[in-house]
């Protein structure tokens, strides 16, 4: 890439993160996002905690000694010369100054200044095929068993799994319920490992029947990889779209909140099909999202995605990517816990990109409110944006 347009993308990047790119230059920065490392480098860059490392090095810095350096060193140069050298400074100094604008807020104790907030400890439930609800300890293990007694599964701290071990000769379900604020991990009884986001809930069968389909009822946001078999094909259904599989990975988010049914493909390939008109259905092939209007049950849409951006949760990484502002709130909510009340509508449908990696909220805040101008406040224990 030569010089003129590394620059060039680093001022769409810098728009990007300041909230003022134009219409044509959001689809030039999609276009160099579809390459993982440019992808992976944007991340970085546009991540908080980078942005931290780097005000550590900056607030080193003897701002008045650098500069009679530099001038030293420009006076000594020709006039081309020196031209070159002014454009190169004043765009390090723009940086240094967005910098260290965002480090005035984070040093002078401004988190300390607003109320704490307390993040609900609600449980993991899981509900047996008789109806009774079993309290999941993250911290403990337990078993599960059937109306037999016989032992069906098994729980460690934030994973279950079924056995295919048993006598079960007809199709049971539980149900596993994840609230906001967590994530868990269940392996099926054949295998398949499923893990799921925040405010999900999978319907299972405790053991999948020889000659049968596989089939499991989701609401919510979930990851699968599924175990392969050829004779039992695994379906997932949800609120709007059904998805076919023999064996693959793939992510799938249906809250009951949300418009669309969505199915981003890492590997292999499924069917989908709507729910109310089989006649509408698709193939997906990796590196692919498929989603469909809950409601409308349009044509299905495809297109392609950087996958990644849709499983970054699975290690509770925060991810937004042209997303407005009322979903991305609504992600946040799920996320920690905590409700967030916006009062500004002009904010609902603005679009945006950022990432966060296991960060507290707080902090996912104060930077929103230092790169977009976003006030906020915390009272009884809601967020409220304003």
């Amino acid at each position: 890439m030569q010089n003129r347009e590394k620059h060039y993308i680093a001022e769409i990047i810098y728009k990007s993160i300041t909230h003022t790119l134009s219409d044509s230059e959001e689809i030039i920065l999609n276009e160099w996002l579809t390459d993982k490392e440019h992808f992976e480098l944007y991340q970085r860059i546009t991540n908080s905690d980078y942005i931290q490392s780097k005000l550590a090095i900056y607030q080193k810095i003897d701002a008045n000694k650098i500069y009679h350096s530099l001038e030293k060193r420009l006076v000594e140069s020709d006039k081309k010369e020196r031209r070159l050298k002014i454009k190169k400074i004043l765009r390090y100094a723009a940086l240094v100054i967005i910098l260290l604008g965002i480090g005035v807020i984070y040093n002078t104790g401004y988190f300390n200044s607003q109320p704490q907030l307390v993040f609900p400890n609600e449980k993991i439930t899981l509900q047996l095929e008789n109806g009774d609800v079993k309290v999941i300890n993250e911290d403990g293990s337990s078993t599960v068993t059937n109306s037999k007694g016989e032992i069906v599964g098994s729980q460690t701290g934030t994973q279950l799994v079924y056995t295919d071990e048993n006598n079960q000769d007809k199709l049971v379900y539980n149900t596993l319920t994840v609230p906001y604020g967590k994530r868990f991990e269940i392996q099926l009884s054949d295998g398949t490992v499923v893990n799921l986001n925040a405010g999900t809930s999978l319907k299972y069968p405790v053991k999948f029947i020889k000659g049968k389909q596989r089939t499991v009822f989701l609401k919510g946001e979930a990851f699968f990889n599924v175990a392969k078999d050829k004779t039992h094909p695994f379906i997932v259904n949800s609120d709007g779209l059904d998805v076919q599989v023999l064996g693959t990975q793939f992510n799938m988010s249906s809250y009951p909140e949300d418009v669309n049914s969505d199915v981003v493909l890492l590997e292999g390939s499924v069917y989908l099909t709507a729910v109310k008109d089989k006649g509408n259905s698709a193939i997906l092939e990796p590196g692919f999202k498929g989603s469909i209007n809950k409601f409308s049950q349009d044509k299905i849409e495809k297109k392609p995605v950087i996958t990644s951006i849709y499983t970054a949760w699975i290690d509770g990484e925060l991810v937004f990517r042209n997303i407005t502002f009322k979903d991305m709130l609504k992600r946040m909510e799920r996320h920690y816990n905590i409700e967030i009340v916006n009062n500004n509508s002009e904010l609902k449908e603005e679009k945006f990109n950022a990432s966060f990696r296991k960060e507290p909220i707080e902090k996912i805040l104060e930077y929103f409110k230092i790169t977009y101008g976003i006030n906020y406040e915390i009272k009884d224990n809601k967020i409220l944006i304003q």
